[in-house]
């Protein structure tokens, strides 16, 4: 009898990851972003080296600790030993979203680091989890004082007046461009837990943005294959890939990808464009759809 085993791609590997909100792997899922560009990246490996961090850091904590104390000693273990900080001469770099980077580098951006550290909190017990603040990706921890919302970048703590002027500068920056919003939400309504799935998305749109703005198609195209996997009723995702593979020629997946949101959101305000895209789509395809 024949065996047939059949070994998953990156993308189902990643598919099968994000599949579910129970137990959803944070760190893993976050790694293996990268293998848009590292195809030969051991996952397993940059898992265990987090292990071996967390393992060294419980070392350190007395048995005795209480949350706070834990709290401070995961901060000197991040910021002060390992030397982690944000990657402010070169934030614009895509491998700032990548996991093993970060690591070797002890470089990145907010939510990237932000991943790291609350791998280091979940092994202290921590009751930490991330926020997904606009512009900025913050995390925050439970104490028996309250909440404490903290900067992945430096560690620190942000008073209630630092996130008001976070929100006011980002308010500031949107409004300058077409994405203003009619409604405000107070700074409480911002700091609400961030789920896994919605962390694995931040990253991907940074990656997105990035490789849109660089005109990378072929890893924008990577990206929005995950971003489908992740959010399947992301029609903008959809559209975008959808425009991308008819600039590359790739007739058929266009149009599946281009029908689809039509069909799915026929009164959308682009939908004539788009409808006279699949039209000549489907001359260039013989006339079929």
């Amino acid at each position: 009898m024949k065996l047939s085993l059949h070994v998953p791609t990156p993308l189902e590997y990643f598919g099968a990851l994000v599949r579910s909100d129970r137990d959803f792997p944070l760190l893993e899922a976050a790694t293996c972003i990268a293998h848009d560009e590292y195809p030969e990246l051991d996952v397993e490996s940059v898992l265990a080296g987090v292990d071996r961090l967390a393992q060294r850091l419980q070392r350190q904590i007395p048995t005795d600790a209480g949350p706070m104390e834990r709290l401070r000693r995961l901060n000197d273990f991040f910021f002060s030993q390992l030397g982690f900080a944000g990657n402010v001469n070169h934030y614009m770099d895509a491998e700032n979203s990548y996991i093993h980077v970060v690591l070797e580098r002890r470089r990145g951006i907010p939510v990237s680091l932000a991943v790291i550290w609350l791998e280091l909190a979940r092994a202290l017990a921590l009751h930490a989890h991330g926020v997904s603040f606009p512009g900025h990706f913050l995390v925050k921890v439970g104490l028996p004082q309250g909440w404490v919302v903290l900067d992945p970048l430096t560690g620190r703590s942000l008073g209630m007046d630092e996130l008001a002027g976070l929100l006011r500068a980002w308010r500031q920056t949107e409004s300058a461009g077409r994405n203003a919003a009619s409604f405000d939400p107070p700074v409480g309504l911002h700091l609400q837990n961030a789920l896994p799935r919605e962390i694995i998305g931040r990253m991907l749109d940074n990656l997105r943005e990035l490789h849109r703005t660089f005109d990378e198609p072929v890893l924008l195209r990577a990206v929005l294959d995950r971003v489908l996997l992740l959010r399947p009723d992301d029609l903008g995702a959809l559209r975008e890939r959808g425009v991308l593979h008819a600039r590359e020629g790739r007739v058929d997946a266009a149009l599946r990808d281009l029908e689809t949101y039509l069909r799915r959101v026929p009164r959308a305000v682009d939908a004539p464009a788009i409808g006279e895209l699949v039209l000549e789509l489907r001359a260039r395809h013989g006339g079929t759809a």
